[in-house]
């Protein structure tokens, strides 16, 4: 698993890119807790690894050599089990405002879309666009969509939303283009957490669906996941 490039990003950090999804983030997996002197935070996307590092505290000249000996560790050893996760998903009412849209474009029912949205867990690509969002892959191919021709000003947090050959929970309110399927009653980013978010690369994200009832107990209890 070593990488096809490896890029400098100035005197703080550099990047790996990989020749395969996943490679980067089973990387960032081990050096997580490798506690290699210096290293202060990593970034994994489907096929790249940014690795910041304090340059007070060490160089890339030293740490380049002991992450790309990491590299070489992954490449034979099984990767960890993934951690997995369950988000619960209203769909009722105005929690789904795409829903029918989405069914109607798809030849499903509105049922038949949330049950291929559940069926499978998805992935853990990378995160990004803002804190906790969580790029997920594995999205049933009957699903894949364009992103809506005009984004909405205001999307909820938690919105459950697809785009692409990806879904996502928004974890606070923005603007956004994907098309939303549910909402999310559970925090999934909180700056005074730490970590603030559960998620990371790698991880499984299955969704099951609840009803309105049990989604204004679990938001009023600031559930997390």
């Amino acid at each position: 698993m070593q990488p096809v490039h490896v890029h400098s990003l100035g005197d703080t950090a550099f990047s790996l890119e990989f020749a395969e999804d996943g490679a980067a983030a089973a990387l960032a997996a081990l050096l997580g807790p490798a506690g290699l002197p210096g290293l202060v935070e990593l970034v994994p996307t489907p096929r790249a690894l940014l690795v910041i590092y304090d340059p007070l505290t060490t160089t890339r000249a030293e740490l380049e050599p002991a992450v790309l000996a990491r590299a070489t560790q992954a490449a034979t050893e099984p990767p960890p089990p993934p951690r997995r996760w369950v988000l619960p998903v209203c769909a009722e009412g105005d929690f789904a405002p795409d829903l029918a849209e989405i069914a109607a474009a798809t030849g499903l029912s509105g049922d038949g879309v949330l049950d291929r949205l559940c069926a499978s867990p998805l992935r853990v690509a990378m995160l990004g666009f803002l804190p906790g969002f969580a790029y997920l892959d594995g999205l049933d191919p009957a699903l894949h969509r364009p992103r809506r021709a005009s984004p909405r000003p205001r999307v909820p947090a938690g919105s459950v939303a697809i785009a692409g050959a990806r879904a996502a929970v928004y974890p606070a309110a923005s603007p956004g283009g994907w098309h939303l399927l549910g909402r999310c009653p559970l925090v999934l980013f909180d700056p005074q957490a730490s970590p603030p978010t559960p998620f990371a690369a790698g991880d499984q994200v299955r969704f099951e669906r609840i009803n309105a009832a049990a989604f204004t107990r679990l938001a009023a209890e600031g559930a997390k996941p």
